[in-house]
């Protein structure tokens, strides 16, 4: 997006007044064409009608942000996600009597762009840069551009705190799972390769004690490990009995 679309800000409604003395707090009427003319969305011919109707939108800082814009036939269908314009903001009568127009809303949080500006041209022919044309009613062209929402300071801390967990946890899985004596002895962590793999010997080698045979190899038995510890067990029974 380029630096003039990023200063505009969101817009985060779109409204009709049929009033320019009656427009709402906050929200900016296009009286003019791009050229100049009364950028009247009512109007009819050469004949000159009481009734007016001015498009208007705010920048106010809202949990929505418009994001799509369109004008279609009283006939059509409203497209899926989006909502009609169809009453004016001061008087509460019809927006527009040949054409509809409706806008698509996401949240503030869910969008990365929103339409920043809108713009009406007197004759379909005329080309705005940058901008999208909505549609046509009574010989003009209502036109949007899009910007970049910003971001603030919390909305971004927000989205990087599920990255800064997800990281602890890790560490976290891995510390408890290397040997505590290592830590109680040295103090200081060290990761190593071999961390978290498991060691265990494999079944093939698993023989149960009475399979084993005696082996004298040179006149050197090999014994199990339940005849080594039966024949070399002790108690300690002389040196616990000495201790207060």
């Amino acid at each position: 997006m380029s630096e003039e679309s990023n200063k505009l800000g969101p817009i985060s409604a779109v409204g009709i007044v049929s009033s320019l003395t009656k427009i709402p707090d906050g929200y900016y009427a296009v009286t003019q064409t791009t050229d100049g003319s009364d950028a009247d969305l009512w109007k009819d011919g050469l004949f000159k009608s009481k009734v007016t109707r001015y498009l208007c939108f705010s920048r106010k800082t809202e949990p929505e942000v418009v994001v799509d814009m369109k004008l279609i036939d009283i006939k059509d269908p409203l497209p899926e996600s989006f909502t009609l314009v169809q009453e004016t903001l001061d008087k509460k009568e019809a927006a527009m009597r040949k054409r509809r127009l409706c806008v698509k809303m996401s949240t503030r949080e869910a969008a990365e762009t929103a339409v920043c500006d809108i713009q009406i041209t007197a004759k379909s022919k005329y080309q705005l840069v940058n901008y999208t044309c909505v549609g046509e009613i009574n010989n003009m062209g209502i036109w949007y551009r899009m910007g970049d929402v910003p971001r603030s300071l919390s909305s971004q801390q927000t989205r990087s705190a599920p990255k800064t967990d997800a990281l602890y946890s890790t560490i976290s899985r891995i510390a408890i799972s290397r040997p505590q004596y290592q830590q109680e002895n040295s103090g200081i962590y060290t990761m190593s390769a071999l961390d978290d793999v498991p060691f265990m010997v494999s079944e093939k080698f698993h023989v149960k004690p009475q399979q084993m045979q005696q082996v004298n190899l040179m006149g050197i038995t090999i014994k199990s490990l339940a005849e080594i510890e039966e024949e070399f067990h002790y108690n300690f029974g002389t040196e616990l009995s000495i201790v207060p």
